[in-house]
């Protein structure tokens, strides 16, 4: 299978399978001398492992990292860093009844169409488990920002589960409080009693998750195939479950005026240039504009559910499924990490190539 490796000059490739004895990433091209240690890495990790509420699969995973090449007394020296993640819990009996059978709304089908064959227990790189090795991988663009450009901030959060936005209004001290990483205590308890109801029934549901990334130096990207939110776009969507992207105001920008839609700017007190507003996202033809990068996803409803549905088997025979095991009755609520890891590596990426094409600071002056 091709097509496993993401980036321009911060090159990740993820490698494993979610049944297999492990899983990992080849992260290459990272500067020398940056911090790293399986601990922080870990820290990321942590946040996106299973078992960690009642809402998440229950599988026992530690997602313990290990790694393996590119640093050499904690910083890296620029060789490409390998980084290895066991799996310890996985139960392949639990997919017996679908080795023949292919579940509505997976990418069963499609693999088997594409290939000829297919991993059945848990999907194999179309499974979440996939994005333990890109939430590694994004610990060490953190690592990298941190030193770079220390300045930036990258934070996600859940906006809508199913039908349910949140109600009142934002605290953003909230979202590490509650399972669900969304900004507003009375709106995570709604959340909760809805989940429950599904998760009992043995059904599924979709999620929006909003990833912001704050005080990013204008001029990263470029005007035409490098752009920013091209490649932003292209990371999110690359996400298992992921059907649909936004920038900014998004699809809501077709029903603004041309007028509502201008961000105004004005000279800011600090001597650079401040919008208005921020229907861009913090893209404007492909590059940053120093503003809030936002980057809103949709989180499609696991397909692997406890509801009787209609399907074929592999000669074409029409069959009943139901899929037994351990599965997330919302995997939108790990996406949030899964989804900062990814802003981190393409802004990352993006100010490599700026440093490189540029230099370290942006050509054009606001006199």
């Amino acid at each position: 299978m091709s097509m496993n490796t993401f980036g321009h000059l911060f090159r990740v490739t993820t490698w494993g399978e979610s049944h297999g004895p492990a899983l990992g990433a080849t992260v290459d091209g990272v500067p020398p001398g940056v911090r790293v240690d399986a601990e922080a890495l870990q820290h990321w990790l942590d946040r996106r492992k299973p078992g960690t509420s009642k809402y998440t699969t229950q599988r026992q995973e530690p997602d313990a990292v290990e790694i393996l090449s590119g640093t050499f007394e904690g910083q890296s020296t620029g060789t490409p860093i390998q980084l290895m993640i066991r799996n310890t819990d996985q139960r392949s009996k639990d997919y017996g009844d679908i080795v023949e059978k292919f579940r509505p709304g997976h990418a069963d089908i499609t693999y088997w169409q594409k290939y000829g064959i297919r991993d059945y227990r848990g999907g194999g790189r179309s499974s979440a488990r996939e994005t333990a090795a890109r939430v590694a991988a994004g610990g060490i663009a953190r690592a990298a920002l941190a030193q770079l450009a220390p300045e930036v901030e990258i934070q996600g959060y859940m906006t809508q589960i199913g039908p349910h936005g949140i109600t009142g209004p934002r605290d953003m001290a909230e979202i590490e409080n509650n399972p669900f990483w969304v900004p507003s205590a009375e709106t995570a308890a709604q959340w909760a009693s809805y989940l429950d109801g599904l998760r009992k029934s043995g059904n599924s549901v979709g999620a929006i998750i909003e990833v912001v990334a704050r005080n990013v130096p204008a001029g990263l990207g470029a005007p035409i195939y490098a752009k920013l939110d091209t490649d932003l776009a292209a990371a999110m969507m690359s996400i298992n479950a992921v059907k649909g992207v936004e920038i900014g105001e998004g699809m809501a920008a077709a029903m603004l005026t041309g007028e509502e839609n201008a961000d105004e700017i004005f000279m800011g007190n600090d001597g650079k240039p401040a919008f208005s507003s921020n229907h861009a996202g913090g893209i404007l033809g492909g590059i940053s504009t120093g503003q809030d990068i936002v980057v809103r996803f949709a989180v499609k409803p696991t397909s692997s559910i406890l509801k009787t549905r209609q399907t074929i088997t592999k000669s074409g025979q029409p069959t009943e499924i139901i899929t037994k095991g351990r599965h997330d009755p919302c995997v939108g609520i790990r996406a949030v990490p899964v989804g900062e890891a990814m802003m981190a590596c393409v802004v990352l990426d993006h100010l490599l190539l700026h440093r490189g094409q540029i230099g370290a600071g942006t050509r054009g002056k606001i006199a």
